[in-house]
């Protein structure tokens, strides 16, 4: 059994649609999905790729 903690965040929408992250801040899943993959990231470059709005559609 994994010790991490995930968190969603506080701007989820309650279809489900959001993602989580665990602490400490370095890993990502979708929520719909808890046990499928989990994507190991850098959170700080992650951080700036979302405020530069390279994930926007």
């Amino acid at each position: 059994m994994s010790t991490d903690r995930w968190m969603k965040s506080s701007y989820s929408q309650s279809n489900g649609a959001c993602v989580e992250l665990t602490t400490p801040l370095d890993r990502i899943r979708d929520s719909k999905d808890p046990d499928g993959p989990i994507l190991k990231v850098d959170v700080s470059a992650f951080v700036q790729a979302v405020r530069a709005g390279r994930f926007d559609r």
